[in-house]
């Protein structure tokens, strides 16, 4: 927002532009995209840092919080402690009768999640479970890798630019609560015309 303003006092209003100027408004335009990407960028380390320096509990229920908002039965969320490898347990309705039932492993890690951190996961997986795992960062090539080739054990890998989208996504769904644990506003800027 501090970028925006910035920008924003530097523009000449249009009415005061005149035709001398018009040489003056492609730069402009020029600018205005570089500042636009700065704002992009600075907005996102923003994001970025908040999630990974949220608490390890707050991040899980603000998991669990998205999967309802998903339209998912959220049936329990782990407290802290160990965890057995299954931080959530989620179903699509709301008695958990029907499979599949979804089993979520939540990380908040710097590092990149790797192979074996994965295959840990989806030790817990049952035949009829589908495995969701959620990471505050990446996920190497060698656990991405896994996850698409596996025929078994079903995993969805979430990462970081994900959970995000996600979040965008479903934002108008989600309670108050979650909400202000992750909250976001949308800022719309006038596109320079290609």
């Amino acid at each position: 927002m501090k970028l925006y303003n910035k920008w924003k006092a530097g523009q000449v209003p249009f009415a005061e532009s005149g035709d001398t100027e018009i040489a003056k408004e492609d730069g402009g335009a020029r600018d205005a995209s570089i500042t636009f990407e700065q704002a992009g960028e600075q907005a996102w380390a923003e994001i970025e840092q908040h999630l990974k320096n949220m608490n390890p509990y707050e991040f899980q229920q603000l998991v669990a919080s998205l999967l309802e908002a998903m339209g998912y039965y959220v049936s329990w969320v782990a407290p802290p402690g160990k965890d057995g490898g299954v931080d959530i347990l989620a179903w699509s309705d709301r008695l958990g009768t029907r499979p599949p039932r979804i089993k979520v492993q939540v990380k908040r890690m710097q590092q990149a999640v790797n192979v074996a951190d994965l295959r840990s996961f989806m030790a817990v997986l049952g035949d009829d479970d589908v495995g969701l795992f959620v990471t505050a960062g990446t996920f190497t090539k060698d656990a991405e890798d896994e996850a698409r080739t596996q025929e078994k054990r079903k995993v969805t890998l979430v990462n970081l630019k994900r959970l995000v989208g996600l979040w965008v996504e479903h934002y108008d769904r989600l309670q108050d609560e979650a909400r202000r644990r992750f909250p976001l506003q949308r800022i719309w800027f006038l596109a320079p015309e290609a």
